[in-house]
């Protein structure tokens, strides 16, 4: 049977590649078909590219597909103060991509990763401009009042286990273990977050070890990222550097202080979660039923998915399911 895929595409199918000035700075988007826009936000340590199998398919239904550099990724622009990565400097940057591209009319936010809490975040912050919302690995628990990095450190420094985000807090440390050899680090890293690393992102060594300490590097790494895959991430971050992808990490206290402002943090928009059944994102907090409270804190979840056999970089581990299932919800809008 042919598929729209397999016929000869117009033009306007072409993925195209430019700045967008917003919030003060410039972003590196890559854009793809006509109609309803999408903006796509990566996680850590990913870009644009991580959501290369889905930019072709959301065109060819019908949307403008829009994957962006978050700031101070690939060709985005990467100021130095970790202040400059806090969630409602980011989200406003996200809502100037939307009146950019969609002006007068809200878009659809996907995001992955930090990319999702990023979208749930910016869904809450402009209901006006975000129609619907999709976060892949990442669920929306709402704001409490205690910084994730402080449950985090009761869960594991106190007790002696190393735990990656409590590392990433003091700034250069982890850019220097990172950026000595940048394709050892990314290779290390996205096989402990995959299926096939079966949660080792997290292993059990003592707090004051290094990220990298116990990370296997396959040889060959799984068939869902090829060399020409780890290439372009190579490049990408060799010219960026590890340390405004990392400075978002360092804003756990000044997000906590800005959502606590608010009253309602319930997200009303039409929503959608994916993620891998073997991700550790899911199990960082030992007995709580994250898909359980998530539900609690929107009005609208229209589908829970949990991949099989799937880990952290879900679009990219299972790109045909998680597009699927995605169509199949922006069916729904």
């Amino acid at each position: 049977m042919t598929t729209i895929l397999d016929r000869p595409r117009p033009a306007y199918l072409d993925r195209t590649f430019g700045s967008i000035e917003t919030n003060g700075i410039r972003l590196r988007a890559a854009v793809q078909g006509q109609g309803p826009l999408i903006v796509m936000i990566h996680g850590f340590p990913e870009s644009w590219y991580s959501w290369r199998h889905q930019m072709l398919p959301f065109a060819a239904a019908g949307f403008t597909a829009c994957a962006i550099d978050v700031r101070g990724y690939g060709g985005s622009d990467r100021p130095r103060d970790a202040s400059d990565y806090d969630a409602q400097t980011i989200t406003a940057d996200i809502a100037g991509v939307i009146d950019a591209l969609s002006p007068g009319a809200p878009a659809i936010l996907i995001g992955h990763d930090w990319g999702a809490p990023l979208a749930w975040d910016t869904a809450l912050l402009y209901p006006d401009r975000v129609r619907a919302v999709a976060g892949l690995a990442v669920p929306y628990l709402g704001h409490g009042k205690t910084p994730f990095v402080d449950i985090m450190r009761e869960i594991f420094t106190k007790r002696g286990k190393f735990f990656y985000q409590v590392y990433f807090q003091d700034e250069g440390v982890a850019e220097a273990e990172f950026e000595a050899d940048v394709r050892s680090a990314l290779r290390r890293m996205y096989f402990a977050g995959a299926g096939e690393g079966l949660g080792s992102w997290t292993p059990d060594k003592p707090a004051d070890s290094k990220m990298l300490e116990g990370l296997p590097d396959p040889q060959p790494f799984p068939a869902w990222l090829t060399e020409d895959d780890i290439d372009y991430y190579v490049d990408e971050f060799e010219r960026s550097g590890f340390r405004g992808p990392l400075n978002r990490y360092r804003n756990f206290e000044r997000d906590t202080a800005f959502f606590a402002q608010r009253a309602d943090n319930v997200l009303h928009q039409p929503a959608l979660f994916i993620a891998g059944e073997r991700d550790l994102a899911l199990n960082l907090i030992p007995g709580a039923d994250l898909v359980a409270m998530m539900k609690r804190n929107m009005s609208d979840l229209r589908g829970v998915h949990i991949l099989p056999g799937i880990g952290h970089w879900t679009q990219q581990e299972a790109p045909e399911e998680t597009t699927c299932l995605l169509i199949d919800w922006l069916a729904t809008l």
